[in-house]
């Protein structure tokens, strides 16, 4: 779904009109996601894996609490 005139979450397919999205340039790609799964993309980005292309090289971010 890179660079596509399709504005949708990469998680849930929900588009502007049910969401507020965020842009992702990754990859030399565009891709948006919705702030509902951005933690996902932060904490647990192997649960992308097939809706972000790279998205198993990717490292969950480090926890500090």
């Amino acid at each position: 779904m890179s660079e596509s005139a399709d504005k949708s979450c990469l998680a849930c397919e929900r588009g502007p009109e049910q969401t507020p999205l965020l842009q992702l340039a990754y990859l030399d790609s565009v891709f948006w996601i919705c702030p509902q799964h951005l933690p996902i993309l932060i904490h647990d980005p192997a649960r992308l894996v097939g809706l972000l292309p790279g998205a198993e090289t990717l490292s969950p971010a480090e926890h500090h609490d």
